[in-house]
């Protein structure tokens, strides 16, 4: 994919006109954007859909692939074109598509509880590709409900491909995932884990070990590497460092 005005990437959810209503709700939020930056060890950035630039972006390398904050900044929409694959060019243009016809069917100041997820890789400057999973979420809308501008959140991706694409409704379980083959979302439910299974997780991410934890809660070690078993069919994950990254990101716990 060559880096055009056609691409999707840049045309989809251009936004042309901003009324001085809506820049007077954006006054001094970038403070506390970056203040949100200094506490989290994820990359995070803001897209303006009015300039189609990045309005901030933070200094956590991962998301600059040996840039500075200040030469990605420049580079603007540029920066996927140089270091995000072809293939994976292609994904983005994509999610790019299905995500904004899912959210143009939203019904207005409602959109801002929708955030969106996926995979896709990065390149660093030393050819290295790295999967990152890219979250999402409205900062601020037009008074027409269009998407202005939304905070990214990058952080390393637990799984093994690019794709992953799903959609939250926050205050819900209300899921939705998308068929990479015809472009359709399919709804869904957070999975349910019990009590004592999200207890194991919680234990697990203080760095206890299997046997720690079952003297904690009054098992055997066979007993909690039962739990484990299960947590894992429920997630669909195969070993305990995927199954807290999931349950992180979708707040589970």
């Amino acid at each position: 994919m060559k880096n055009n005005i056609n691409s999707s990437l840049l045309t989809k959810n251009r936004v042309w006109k901003i009324s001085e209503e809506d820049h007077l709700q954006q006054q001094h939020y970038l403070d506390v954007v970056k203040s949100f930056a200094r506490l989290t060890y994820e990359s995070i950035y803001v897209i303006d859909y009015e300039k189609m630039a990045f309005e901030y972006v933070s200094e956590n390398p991962l998301f600059l692939c040996g840039h500075s904050a200040e030469e990605v900044m420049d580079m603007g929409y540029d920066f996927y074109f140089k270091n995000v694959p072809e293939s994976d060019l292609e994904l983005l243009s994509l999610i790019n598509d299905a995500g904004f016809d899912f959210y143009k069917k939203l019904p207005g100041n409602a959109k801002k509880l929708y955030s969106i997820t996926y995979d896709f890789h990065l390149v660093n400057t030393d050819g290295k590709h790295i999967l990152i999973n890219h979250k999402l979420t409205p900062l601020f809308l037009t008074s027409d409900d269009q998407l202005w501008k939304a905070m990214c959140i990058v952080s390393i991706s637990h799984h093994k491909n690019a794709g992953n694409v799903f959609i939250h409704k926050q205050g819900t379980d209300e899921t939705w995932e998308l068929n990479l083959e015809n472009s359709a979302w399919r709804k869904s439910e957070k999975p349910k884990l019990t009590k004592r299974e999200i207890e194991i997780l919680r234990l697990h991410a203080q760095g206890l070990t299997i046997n720690q934890i079952a003297e904690r809660i009054f098992v055997s070690s066979d007993t909690v590497k039962y739990y484990r078993r299960r947590i894992f069919e429920r997630l669909g994950v195969s070993n305990m460092v995927e199954a807290l990254s999931y349950t992180v990101s979708n707040k589970i716990i």
